[in-house]
Order: C-alpha cells, then structure tokens, then sequence
C-alpha cells in the first residue's frame, strides 16, 4: 500500500465518543455503544486468533456458526506503518473491543507460515486490510483503513446490520433497484482502495463510483459527496470521468463548511491533490484558486485536536503537495512558502519529541520523514529517521526509507548500503523476500556492473524462498517475480550468462521440491517473457 494512502484513524475524545453512541443508536441494528461501555479496563483487548493456515480458518467460522456471529479478518504485518497505526488506536478503544464481542475476529500476520497462501484465498495484497464476513463465508465488506476510527466503527456497525454482501448491493444499486440510505453509505464506506477487483476493475472505479454518486442523490448527501469525491481521487488526474462546474462547486462548498469538510477528512486529505487535478486539470489561476480553498480546510484539520496525530500530519502533507502541483514530481528542491516549510519542521520535531508509544512511533515518524522529504527537507528526513532506528520495533523499515532518500538525492552507495542492511535486519519469510527484492532492485538500477554483489543477494533470495512455503503465493510470490524480472532484463544481452546459469541451476534445485502446484510458478522465475 503507498504511504501516503495508507494511515488508519485514530481515538477521540469522550464527548466525540459519546456522540458517536448516539449516532450509531440511529442505525436500528445492534445496540448503540453507551458511554460506560467506552471506559474498559487496561487489561480489555479484542481476542484475536491467530491464523497460519486454512484449519484455522475453518476453526475460526466453525465457531462463528456455532455462535451466530460474522467473522472479521484483519491483514497485517509487524512493519506496516498503518496497521501500527490501528494497533496503537482502534484495536484498543474500548468501544472496538466492546464491539468485537459481536463477531469472531480473526488475524493473519503476513509473516506467518502460510499466511500468503491465505492471502491468495482471500485476494488481499495491501497491508492493512479489513474484511466482514457472514458465518457462512460469505464476504460482507472490506472496511476502510484510512478513516478515522468512529467512521471505522459506524461501518462496521452497518456491515454487521445489513446482512447482505456488498456485491449483491452494488448490483441492485447497478441496477436501478432501490436500496436504503445505509446501504448506500455502505458503498461510500467500502474499502474501494483494498478491493482488489472484488467489485469491479480498477480501471473501471472512477466511472463506476460517479455512476454511484449520481444515483445516490437525493438519498443521503454525505454518502452522495462522499462517492463523488472517491470517484475524482480515483481518476488520479485524468481517466474518463470529465469534471464540470457542478461538480466543482459541489466539492468547494464542502471545503467552506467546516462540519461537511470534516466528514469528508480522509478523502480530502489523503486525495486532495487528484482531486485538484481533476477539477483544475491545466496549472493557472482556476487551479490556484481551489489550491487555496483546500489549504484553508487542510490548515482547519491540521488544527484539529479531536484528530489523531496520524491525520494531523497527512493533512500538512496534503499542503506540501498541493504546494507543489505545478512543479516536477521528482523534484527534490520544491519551492514551497518559508511559513509552511517552517510548519513542516516545527510538526516533525513535536511528533518526534510527543510520541512515546511503539506501535504509534512506527506510523508517525515514517510519516513525518516522508513529510520533510517532500519538503525538500532531505537531512531533517535522514536525521529523524537516524535518530529513531533504535527506537523502532522494525527498524528495517526506518533503513530502507533512508535508502530510499539516498536513492533519489543520487547517493548511490550510501542507498545500496541502507538497503543491505535493511534487508539483513529484516524479519520474517514474506518480509525478508520483500526487503532482499527491493535490495537487488536497488543494485540492478544503481550498481548493475557489480555482478558478483547482484548474484550473491539473488542467491540468498532463492535460498530464502527454498525455506518458504509461501513463497509462491501473493506478496512473496511477487517479490519473487520481480526479482525474476530483473534479472532477466539485466541480462538482456547475455553478458551475465554465467551468473544467470549458476541461479538457475540453484532455482532447478528450489522448484524441484516445491508442490505440484508451485512447480510452475517457480520454474517460471527466471524465463525470459515472450
């Protein structure tokens, strides 16, 4: 999942919480959360049972039926900023956790031996993901991970009233049929970016979202903007949705009235420069203008203390961007105003020095080094991100954005050198497979001549997937594709013959004590395609 896509929502206040309880009595379904339910005790937690493998699965439902509950699965990774993000907010509000008495709740660690094959059955990539089942396996939705953590609730609440799966809603509100007020915020609500074509190709979403918005009206306006503003982030500038004056003025009254901007937060803040592109598509004065009305309600969440550190941030970073949509995307020197560099940095270091818990460190300060990097704030990034390794549950991932920074300034060494060490400190099989596959890319791009460095990390890789009965499924299986890929082309004209004879007699070895299923997939790996 791409960072900037990725954050989870975060705890409210009491009275935020309270009103929460209200609004969710309205649905009519299960009984609203009250504000005593909200105080549990330090030791409450949701009981999640771990799953390896398809017993566990079926253990899992088993007892879902038994006890006539849906179950909810939860994708993850101990690495993955966002799925912290949810760990140190969401997982452990205690009105989530009074909730989930209501289902079987369920969690897939990728690294777990066999976790990629559940991937594969359940078609989810991006960490994290969020999905609603029936007990009788029927999937109901996937819940948004970028929302804040009410909304989260307020549609798992939904998902858990309505009863029929979201595929049978889109095809009735596909065709015409008529489908209630919650249904429809379902399909605002649903997790369109971790559908991964369950409903619908992705090349298909802008249009299919606005042909969603435009039944919708009349019916619900939030979930009406709502849809409408999921189909203009979805166009990424351009695509078949054209965008006209209605539209535009629909979206610029939603960013002056600070109550519907503020339902709306994670779609404006996490999209708000597709969104600008799409309305504005040339640079000039029009597209300065609803630059400048974004900037005011972004500067409104940034302000916003009832919002999670984690929205407070990526609402400053949806400034930085917006900065700088005239220039080059690649640009590492933008030129942004003095007064928002200085926010960048005065929110960075507070971040820094205010957030003390692990699994919040490892989302927020990602997020902040990403921040400075977009910034043009290159040693502020490395500095932080530096200074916080020993800090960090998964310091791997800490190394590889600094890679990454050395990367694009053009340090070639120094990149390569984050990047083994990122790889050699990383743990877990789909994790290692991930972390050596961005390692070899990185010495294929930066270091191709180097064919002894090129073929030792390939030969670890192979040897590392020998280990894994997941490899060929999923995340691992292509990290493993691409590593394949690279390879190949990096011997485009034969000059490495020897290097890529010596892997393949080492694959040979690898596929031949694969599954029968697995064969192909692996004997495929280092092929040349067509």
């Amino acid at each position: 999942m791409t960072f900037s896509t990725s954050m989870a929502r975060r705890l409210r206040s009491a009275a935020r919480l309270t009103a929460l309880a209200a609004a969710l009595s309205t649905i009519g379904a299960l009984p609203a959360l009250m504000p005593t339910a909200l105080a549990a005790s330090a030791s409450a937690s949701v009981s999640w049972q771990e799953a390896s493998g398809d017993a566990d699965i079926e253990r899992a439902f088993t007892q879902a039926r038994g006890e006539k509950k849906p179950v909810l699965l939860y994708w993850g990774a101990k690495w993955c900023p966002p799925c912290n993000q949810l760990k140190a907010t969401l997982f452990n509000r205690a009105d989530f956790i009074e909730q989930s008495r209501a289902f079987v709740a369920v969690h897939i660690d990728g690294d777990n031996p066999g976790a990629q094959r559940l991937g594969a059955r359940f078609k989810v990539r991006g960490y994290p993901t969020m999905i609603l089942f029936s007990n009788d396996g029927q999937e109901l939705t996937r819940l948004p991970g970028e929302v804040d953590a009410p909304q989260v609730l307020r549609v798992l609440q939904l998902g858990l009233a309505g009863g029929r799966p979201v595929k049978t809603v889109l095809a009735d509100a596909q065709a015409g049929k008529k489908i209630s007020a919650n249904e429809w915020k379902l399909l605002g609500f649903y997790s369109w970016e971790t559908d991964e074509q369950q409903l619908v190709p992705a090349a298909q979403r802008p249009a299919l979202l606005a042909k969603l918005a435009a039944a919708s009206q009349g019916v619900d306006d939030e979930t009406t903007t709502r849809l409408w503003l999921k189909a203009l982030a979805a166009t990424e500038g351009g695509g078949s949705l054209k965008a006209d004056a209605t539209l535009r003025a629909r979206v610029e009254q939603v960013l002056a009235d600070p109550a519907a901007a503020r339902a709306q937060m994670d779609v404006l803040s996490n999209n708000g420069d597709d969104i600008v592109r799409a309305l504005a598509p040339a640079a000039g004065a029009d597209r300065q203008a609803l630059v400048a009305k974004f900037d005011v309600a972004l500067k409104r969440f940034e302000a916003d203390a009832s919002l999670s550190r984690a929205d407070r941030l990526q609402s400053l970073l949806a400034r930085v961007e917006l900065a700088r949509l005239d220039q080059k995307k690649d640009e590492l020197a933008p030129k942004l105003p003095a007064p928002l560099l200085g926010e960048v940095r005065t929110h960075a270091a507070k971040v820094d020095k205010e957030v003390t818990d692990g699994y919040e460190r490892q989302a927020v300060i990602t997020s902040a080094a990403y921040l400075l990097g977009r910034a043009g704030l290159w040693s502020d990034s490395d500095a932080l991100l530096k200074a916080s390794i020993a800090k960090s549950h998964s310091p791997y991932y800490l190394m590889s954005s600094l890679g990454s920074n050395a990367r694009k300034q053009g340090k070639k060494e120094e990149a390569l050198r984050w990047y083994e060490e990122a790889f050699n400190k990383s743990e877990g099989p789909a994790t290692r497979l991930q972390w050596g596959s961005n390692y070899l890319s990185a010495l294929v791009e930066l270091a191709p001549q180097d064919s002894a460095r090129i073929e030792k990390a390939a030969a670890q890789l192979l040897a590392e997937a020998e280990k894994d009965k997941g490899a060929f499924y999923e995340r691992s299986a292509r990290s493993l594709q691409k590593v394949g890929s690279q390879l190949v082309a990096w011997n485009a004209s034969g000059q490495h013959d020897a290097s890529l004879s010596r892997l393949r007699t080492q694959l040979d070895g690898v596929c031949a004590r694969q599954e029968a299923g697995d064969k192909g997939a692996c004997e495929s790996l280092l092929k040349k395609k067509g």
